[in-house]
């Protein structure tokens, strides 16, 4: 299993903002980050990309709130989406100056 995880980094599509302007964009490393969760490095996928478990917990909770229905899902969905766009922002201008 460990070496199936390993070989998904051979399989991760480039970034192509990166590879044209020469600098991350605001969603460079989440493929990583997600490989690093699946590898049992939470921390460190923490590090690489901040906004994960927010967007992990956002589309779990959108999932649900379409099955169910609940009465402030859209409410709750908005306020994680503006969550995730601040963690994203933020991480990214931190990451870039």
């Amino acid at each position: 299993m460990r070496l199936f995880l390993l070989q998904l980094e051979d399989y991760m599509l480039p970034c192509m903002w990166k590879q044209s302007f020469g600098v991350d964009c605001m969603g460079c490393g989440i493929q990583r980050s997600l490989n690093l969760i699946l590898q049992g490095e939470f921390v460190a996928a923490f590090y690489m990309y901040p906004a994960i478990y927010t967007l992990i917990f956002m589309f779990g909770f959108l999932g649900l709130h379409l099955k169910f229905k609940f009465a402030k899902g859209h409410k709750i969905l908005l306020g994680l989406f503006i969550l995730n766009i601040s963690i994203i922002v933020i991480s990214f201008l931190i990451k870039t100056f």
